[in-house]
């Protein structure tokens, strides 16, 4: 429960955020929570059938419900057409930020070249290279280092110990999560006389606005010309973006995710967690890639892809596996008794 803020009343959220509200106007709540877990302080939510058992038996003060299920329940609740963004919206209304006092600390070090606005936050131990940019409102957690000739928007927060590389941008009110590493050296090398030559990667990488990205997930710098990532994208934790990649515009990306150099993602794409995706391939807009999915080839067609195993008894999967081991023999059987099966009919013919 946060008692830090004063409660909303139903009436105040609805006319902050929209929707219907069927039940008492004055109820107050303090915190969002499960049905299961809500207490008579908090609003609930209901987004999918398989919680529906839930529903009754909830001591939430309220709950947020879609429209095919109004009349589920004689609880007050809040009626939208999409209760999860609802559920999202009402969160952020009811847990503000903590509010942020603009300054340097004593600490940190910002080389008198950069460009700090006075009304951004600089935590402890923070280095600030020659050139840098920091925007209106910014908030540069401890630890963070941002490169010579970086800019970091307005209204962007980096929590602690983000490293953003020489030349690199972040856009206006982008969130980077501890760990992240914008403009790495994306893994560029050639072979000569069996020995490996590093190619220096100059380009930069580039991040739109309304950007997010989870923790220890880096953004390498592009080879030649630029990484970018568009406005409004978001990445969850542990992804690894490869040099010259772009990704279109709110396009999510869960955890583990790996992207190839060179590769073009499409706009409003879905990236499911651990999904591979090769290098030198486009995918198409709105394309939805499923978990653990390993893409070889473009995508052209928006669509649902997924190209993995399920998992199964150890016994059962080596039986599989000698099965598939043989698919190029039993291929080949099945071609040659389909000739003699069409030669067959061709004499009986």
């Amino acid at each position: 429960m946060n008692a830090a803020h004063p409660p909303y009343t139903l009436e105040q959220i609805v006319a902050r955020l929209g929707g219907e509200l069927i039940g008492p106007p004055h109820i107050s709540v303090r915190q969002v929570a499960p049905l299961d877990q809500a207490g008579p302080e908090d609003l609930s939510f209901l987004t999918g059938g398989k919680y529906r058992r839930l529903l009754e038996g909830t001591r939430a003060a309220a709950v947020i419900l879609g429209t095919a299920d109004r009349d589920s329940t004689e609880r007050p609740r809040i009626v939208s057409t999409n209760p999860y963004a609802y559920l999202a919206r009402a969160s952020a209304l009811l847990n503000p930020a903590a509010p942020v006092e603009p300054g340097i600390h004593a600490t940190a070090v910002v080389d008198p070249r950069a460009s700090v606005a006075a009304s951004a936050s600089i935590g402890p131990c923070v280095t600030v290279g020659a050139g840098a940019t920091i925007g209106e409102r910014a908030v540069i957690g401890a630890g963070c280092a941002i490169g010579t000739d970086a800019s970091i928007g307005a209204d962007t927060r980096l929590h602690a110990n983000v490293v953003v590389y020489p030349g690199c941008r972040v856009g206006a009110r982008g969130i980077l999560h501890s760990g992240v590493v914008i403009g790495g050296d994306g893994f560029g090398i050639a072979e000569e006389d069996g020995r490996w030559i590093k190619v220096p990667q100059v380009g930069r990488a580039i991040l739109g606005d309304d950007v997010e990205i989870g923790a220890n997930t880096t953004v390498d710098r592009g080879a030649l010309g630029d990484t970018v990532i568009e406005d409004g994208v978001k990445m969850d934790n542990l992804i690894q973006i490869a040099h010259n990649v772009v990704v279109g515009a709110h396009t999510a990306i869960a955890a583990c995710a790996g992207i190839a150099g060179s590769a073009r993602i499409g706009r409003q794409c879905r990236i499911g967690g651990a999904a591979m995706i090769h290098g030198h391939i486009e995918i198409c807009d709105h394309a939805i890639v499923g978990a653990g999915t390993m893409v070889r080839k473009s995508i052209t067609e928006p669509g649902i892809y997924d190209g993995f195993f399920p998992s199964l008894p150890h016994r059962e999967w080596m039986k599989n596996l000698a099965q598939f081991n043989r698919l190029h023999e039993l291929g080949r059987t099945v071609q040659e008794l389909k000739a003699r099966l069409e030669a067959l009919e061709g004499k009986a013919k």
